[in-house]
């Protein structure tokens, strides 16, 4: 995964189905290096389910219709079965376990200002939740005041809300972004960015102002806007402890739970649902339609969140690895691969992915299951035709291959959707025109000239980078 991408504002046994084959690729390595230093095991409440050495080699996507026991899915009350087991085995070997819904949440409204000559409004909330009400999350609620709501709103997982706290940060893994493995090392945290422990990061924070007239064509539709600075809910590092646990399980929300494995992107898509929980009680807001979106390493979080929560209209943006596309086919072309994920950013996902690195196809599970647990709402994937990280025919296998879902519950298979806006791993104001274009054709009816089932070929994929390259050459 790019350590950075462009953010514009405005901007169990498991039986297989009969599915394409798909050949290992893009693998530099058979497995993990035997030098590793071991992370400390959690005993989380899910117990064990079988690993690696036990599982059968298939090349084929997972089959979505088939239950552990071998019985096929025909009604929509088996999926809803079949479900169960799907998001179990995702939490075990992809995500790790996730704490139950504290049940608790509660929120204060901290400020409250008027943005875009009072054409919006502004609201900085405190949300506090958990074991004794000790967590805390501040998020920030932009909602129209020209027109009359309830709103729906998108959940964007940015940077701290303007007029929020900055939490004090731990600095990054000692060699975390340069491409090692990072289970090499236990020690000191690189000072890449300046960070000693516990040092509060400063770095210019947007006004209310300045965020409303970036997302002026959001509040203009009729959206509400509500940012959040994920890292919050979880430290996006790779620094162990000592013991060789992983300095982020020690930090923010997974402190709370110390006997649950979750990895940070879990811990990100839990954080989602906790503002979900707030939003359902919001008058202003349209609790039928919240939108999950974030790009990149957010992306995946986006979309495991609207996986798990069914609350939640999955947006993610620009995912690569671990993300839409399929992880039996990324590899060609450079695209990010399981290897890849789990050389870099183990800690983002369960403990017990880290086993198949150069063994995918031992994988019980793929990354279509994520989309399918989405259904019947609606689900874009968001992509960039020129970002590199993401194989177009991966990200091609998964939608084709959780689409049935849809039938199978009496919905549109166009509630599943891909769109592909011009340019590399950004998330750009195509992107922010795209979802909301989305919403409004499958939920309101409204036409749109978007193409939300685009097949894009490496030849247009090639083109699109050639043509961005030509444009940011600088002159000469």
């Amino acid at each position: 995964m790019k350590a950075c991408f462009r953010l514009v504002l405005s901007a169990l046994p498991v039986l297989w189905a009969a599915l394409p084959a798909f050949a290992q690729t893009g693998s530099t390595t058979t497995g993990p290096d035997p030098r590793e230093i071991p992370v400390p095991a959690i005993h989380a409440p899910i117990g064990a389910l079988p690993g690696v050495k036990d599982l059968p080699t298939h090349s084929e996507l997972p089959d979505l219709f088939t239950f552990a026991n071998g019985k096929k899915v025909r009604t929509a009350a088996d999926w809803r079965r079949r479900r169960v087991e799907i998001r179990q085995t995702l939490e075990y070997y992809a995500t790790g376990q996730i704490p139950p819904a504290p049940g608790n949440v509660k929120g204060e409204v901290l400020h409250t200002e008027p943005a875009l000559g009072g054409k919006a409004k502004y609201q900085l909330v405190q949300l506090t939740f958990g074991p004794e009400r000790k967590l805390q999350l501040h998020i920030g609620i932009f909602t129209p005041t020209d027109r009359k709501g309830p709103f729906p709103a998108i959940i964007a997982q940015t940077a701290e809300p303007p007029g929020g706290p900055r939490l004090p940060q731990s600095p990054m893994g000692p060699n975390q972004g340069k491409g090692e493995d990072v289970l090499l090392m236990v020690g000191q945290g690189s000072s890449a960015l300046g960070i000693a422990p516990g040092m509060i990061r400063e770095r210019p924070m947007p006004t209310a102002e300045q965020v409303a007239a970036a997302h002026q064509d959001v509040l203009s539709r009729g959206f509400a806007l509500v940012v959040y600075n994920n890292n919050d809910c979880a430290e996006d590092t790779t620094l162990r402890e000592p013991d060789g646990s992983f300095t982020f399980r020690h930090t923010r929300f997974p402190a709370a739970y110390p006997n649950y494995d979750w990895g940070i992107l879990a811990a990100w898509a839990w954080g989602a649902s906790r503002v979900a929980d707030y939003l359902v009680t919001d008058a202003e807001i349209d609790s039928s339609i919240l939108l999950i979106t974030g790009a990149s390493r957010a992306g995946k979080s986006a979309m495991i969140a609207a996986a798990f929560d069914e609350r939640l209209i999955g947006a993610p943006v620009v995912t690569g690895g671990g993300g839409i596309g399929a992880y039996r086919l990324a590899g060609a072309d450079k695209s990010e691969t399981l290897d890849m994920m789990e050389k870099k950013y183990p800690n983002w996902f369960s403990p017990n992915l880290h086993e198949f690195w150069g063994q995918r196809e031992k994988l019980p599970f793929d990354e279509h299951w994520f989309l399918a647990l989405a259904a019947p709402r609606l689900f874009i994937a968001l992509e960039g035709d020129a970002d590199t990280i993401s194989l177009p025919a991966a990200v091609r296998a998964s939608v084709d291959a959780a689409r049935p879902v849809w039938k199978l519950l009496g919905v549109p298979e166009s509630r599943l959707a891909v769109h592909y806006s011009h340019h590399p791993h950004a998330f750009t104001t195509e992107d922010w025109t795209a979802m909301m274009d989305f919403v409004e054709k499958e939920l309101k009816g409204k036409p749109s000239p978007q193409n939300f089932d685009r097949k894009l070929t490496m030849e247009e994929r090639a083109a699109a980078v050639a043509e961005i390259q030509a444009h940011n050459v600088p002159a000469k």
